[in-house]
């Protein structure tokens, strides 16, 4: 049986991948209907992997993710397990609470330029 975080009952390993909780994903999708609905962002993508989740925003389904979501279970001690992270590959945020994290997309300065 598996339980709400991914541990199976009865066993003390790890869960074989990290997924998004609903919370999260009420969190993300919050901010993304926003910003579909002022005509920014139009497709997104949902990651499990072995070691982190993410939530990739594309401007257009054809191309790279203008931003990732990423959750890094292992770093939650540390640096947060969330970041939001650039097309470039630039880190704009980490930390523990997702909500905070994700403002820095919901900034007026961030909007694309054509």
């Amino acid at each position: 049986m598996i339980v709400g975080n991914g541990y199976q009952a009865g066993r003390n390993h790890a869960p074989s991948e990290v997924s998004w909780q609903r919370r999260e994903l009420d969190t993300i999708l919050n901010l993304y209907g926003r910003k579909v609905a002022s005509g920014e962002w139009r497709d997104y993508a949902i990651d499990a992997l072995r070691d982190k989740a993410v939530f990739s925003i594309f401007r257009r389904s054809s191309e790279i993710p203008l931003y990732r979501v990423e959750k890094h279970p292992k770093l939650a001690r540390k640096q947060g397990a969330y970041q939001v992270i650039a097309a470039t590959g630039a880190i704009l945020k980490r930390g523990h609470d997702l909500a905070t994290v994700i403002r820095v997309l919901d900034r007026k300065k961030l909007r694309l330029v054509d």
